[in-house]
This record gives C-alpha cells, structure tokens and sequence, in this order.
C-alpha cells in the first residue's frame, strides 16, 4: 500500500512539473518523460500509467466536446467555447461531435462536467418522472 502512495505522490509531483504559465507544455512534458527515463524510479510502469491519467484529465478540462442530432455552426461553437472559457476562468476550445441518439438538442462535456439540453434527455427525465 506504501509503494501505491509514493507511486501516485511521483506521479502528482511530476504533474506539477508539467505547467508553464498555469497550463502544460509539450516542452514540459517532454523534460519530465526525460527525467523519468533518467532516474528510472521503482514502478515506473505505474509511475507513467498514473501521470498520464492526470495530464489526460488536465487537457480534457481544456475542450469542450459539443455532441448535436442536427447541425452546428461554427459561430455557435464560438459561443459555446467563449461561454465555457467565462464559467470556468481559463481557456476552453470547442468541437462538433454528430450523435443522431440525442433527436435534438445538444449535450457539452468539458472534462468530467456535462450539460446536456436534448430532446432524449428530456424523454428519458419525464419516463423517469412517470
């Protein structure tokens, strides 16, 4: 159990060192993938395994993944990142993903956070609700 603490602990630790003005560079990330090839630390498998679930998380709170029934235009996904940039006081970008299940309607995933305002969701609340 001590040796999954410090494994995570590293990880976090690396992480950390991944942030070049509050956000992660490639340049960043590259020093510390070539330090850890350098020291070779114990468990280095789970090391990297856990340092790139929390640099995935990171990037993932960066974008926006707007899911549509219908079409999107570029302005809307504009607004929508421009929105999501205010709400969460960093920089947020936005892409059209096509999911014919949602009818109408939009759901918006920025990392773990979902909104969703779509017909199917609004189905599935009122079947729920009877």
């Amino acid at each position: 159990m001590a040796a999954k603490k410090q494994t995570l602990q590293l990880a976090r630790q690396l992480f950390k060192l991944s942030f070049e003005n509050g956000q992660i560079t490639a340049e960043r990330v590259s020093g510390v993938l070539g330090y850890v090839e350098k020291i070779q630390p114990p468990a280095i498998v789970a090391v990297l395994k856990a340092y790139e679930r929390l640099v995935a998380a990171e990037l993932a709170r960066g974008h926006a993944i707007v899911e549509h029934a219908g079409s999107v235009t570029p302005a809307a996904l504009q607004s929508i990142a421009a929105a999501l940039t205010k709400k969460y006081g960093r920089a947020v970008t936005a892409s059209a993903k096509p999911n014919p299940a949602l009818l109408a309607g939009l759901r918006v995933r920025v990392g773990d956070d979902i909104y969703e305002n779509s017909v199917s969701s609004q189905l599935g609340a009122l079947a729920a609700a009877v």
